[in-house]
């Protein structure tokens, strides 16, 4: 928890801590102040622009909690205390299991129709959460990317989710850092992953490519691929190319992948597939914009749904979403007691 400035000899490393609270107006944090930088570089900023709180949960994500005031800080870490062990040899404490709040949160009415609208994937999972309670992780950073623990039948769990509501929940290089040292954190304590699918694949353009989104992506594949604890995977909607198998998928080594019937997998979208497959045909017909519309459709029917995937033993079920609950929380009993045989190595190499 960082409450003053830290700067200069105070070296500071997420890998090294677990999690950083910072609170507005009082938390600095920075290598070199702002009269360094001013003397050696001519740039003027104050200590609150440079390393404020809020630079560090929006900007850097240096830090992974923000609070208005000690007191709010304060509550924020008494309640991860309650989802995390003691130590990387325990499990976290269990607690009487509770209903979701399904007046406020049924899961039946988040998705929207159109599958172009976004939704808020928090409402799913307080929506399969006990007593809809979920604890976001890092909600000012990436918000493309949603990380937190919440309780499925007791137990804590780690929810890793994309954000419709946010660049339609595409993995990019902040997101991918984001949810890889997470799903690390989570594999080092004995913490099982339920994952949330919902993205059409990585962020495409020229910064993000200079910006290195091939080896940042690649820790999310890594993380997951690595971790041991029971790893459930559920499909709600999009689920294309590289993004559908960086998202936990079975190629990934989950324990349990489900899709609902609004699942759409395949190497890319359905329009985006349908011009590129059928470019010539369409181009050549009297009518292109119906004939697209019909090559759309059938790409759609015979390629992107979940049964084409449960055929291929890619999807183990194709569930409703008012039974989502229900199956997570069986496959974490049966995962739960797993065992898995690593080489003898002291440990990977991830693509730092």
């Amino acid at each position: 928890m960082i409450l003053g400035p830290c700067a200069g000899g105070a070296v500071y490393s997420p890998a090294l801590t677990d999690f950083v609270f910072v609170v507005e107006n009082i938390s600095k944090m920075f290598i070199t102040g702002p009269e360094v930088i001013k003397t050696v570089l001519g740039e003027e900023i104050s200590m609150e622009a440079l390393g404020g709180a809020r630079v560090h949960c929006e900007t850097t994500g240096n830090a992974h909690f923000y609070a208005e005031s000690e007191e709010e800080c304060f509550n924020q870490i008494k309640s991860l205390a309650s989802f995390i062990p003691w130590n990387n040899n325990a499990k976290a404490k269990g607690y009487p299991k509770k209903s979701p709040k399904t007046r406020q949160f049924k899961i039946g009415n988040i998705m929207p129709s159109d599958t172009k609208q976004p939704y808020d994937v928090r409402d799913v999972i307080r929506a399969i959460s006990d007593d809809s309670n979920f604890f976001e992780i890092m909600e000012l950073f990436a918000k493309n990317m949603v990380i937190g623990f919440g309780r499925m039948d007791g137990n804590t769990v780690g929810f890793v989710a994309n954000q419709p509501m946010y660049l339609a929940g595409v993995l990019d290089v902040d997101s991918s850092d984001k949810a890889a040292r997470f799903i690390r954190y989570c594999d080092a304590f004995n913490i099982p992953l339920v994952t949330l699918v919902d993205l059409p694949g990585y962020l495409p353009g020229i910064d993000q490519e200079h910006a290195g989104v091939i080896r940042h992506g690649a820790k999310v594949l890594y993380a997951y691929s690595e971790a041991t604890v029971p790893k459930i995977t559920l499909i709600m909607r999009k689920a294309y190319g590289g993004g559908y198998i960086a998202m936990c998928s079975h190629h990934l080594r989950a324990d349990f992948v489900f899709a609902w019937p609004t699942a759409e997998i395949a190497v890319m979208g359905p329009e985006g597939a349908a011009n590129i497959i059928f470019r010539k045909e369409i181009m050549a017909a009297e009518d292109p914009e119906k004939l697209r519309k019909e090559k759309v459709e059938e790409y759609k029917e015979k390629f992107a749904n979940p049964y084409v995937a449960a055929a291929y033993g890619y999807v183990d079920a194709v569930i409703e979403p008012e039974e989502t609950r229900t199956m997570i929380i069986h496959a974490l009993e049966i995962s739960d007691m797993k065992s898995v045989n690593l080489p003898n190595k002291k440990h990977g190499i991830p693509p730092f």
